[in-house]
């Protein structure tokens, strides 16, 4: 799979090297900032109570 996404990528080596390091970065940013935020919606944190 990664070699047929390697091919798609135009240009030359370092531009292919450049975009890849792009495209990692902004699907990063993406699940950071809607995909995580929106799944924790469903999850929901655990009440715990520490007692003395």
């Amino acid at each position: 799979m990664y070699s047929a996404l390697w091919r798609l990528l135009p240009g030359p080596l370092w531009f292919r090297i450049l975009l890849a390091v792009i495209l990692v970065v902004v699907v990063l940013l993406a699940l950071i900032l809607w995909v995580f935020p929106w799944v924790n919606t469903f999850i929901g944190t655990p009440e715990v109570t520490v007692q003395q």
